[in-house]
């Protein structure tokens, strides 16, 4: 069996101030997660790497919110609010991705895994590496 396929999705916020591509596998692991802000936001987690990540346009349009352990910065496009990407502190050389800040039309498979994060000490050691929200 070999290396899943890679390909490139485009997303961004609801205004379209911010812009963004992914490479990512063609079916996509996602997390859904519990904690406090990902259960307001309706968050869907896709982990990707620095490298697999490029900011296309509006990095003058995001405000940055960090709480708790400060280690995650959240970043909000400030023009209409939508969080479409952020720097998790499990991952901090990487990012989560919104699934649901994709363009339409580009995600075929996708497959979803629960994620505590209400209780994310106890819960972030049973997650691969390659999946920590």
């Amino acid at each position: 069996m070999g290396t899943p396929e890679r390909i490139e999705y485009l997303g961004g916020c609801h205004c379209g101030a911010v812009r963004f591509s992914v490479m990512a596998p063609s079916e996509l692991k996602i997390l859904d997660c519990n904690c406090s802000i990902c259960r307001m936001l309706g968050y869907q987690h896709l982990i990707v790497s620095a490298d697999d990540f490029t900011l296309l346009k509006g990095e003058e349009a995001l405000s940055k919110y960090r709480f708790n352990s400060g280690i995650a910065r959240h970043l909000f496009c400030r023009k209409c609010g939508v969080k479409s990407f952020y720097v998790p502190r499990s991952y901090p050389d990487g990012f989560s991705v919104n699934l649901r800040c994709l363009d339409p039309g580009q995600v075929g498979k996708a497959s979803h895994q629960a994620f505590d994060g209400a209780n994310w000490e106890d819960a972030i050691s049973g997650l691969p590496e390659d999946q920590a929200s």
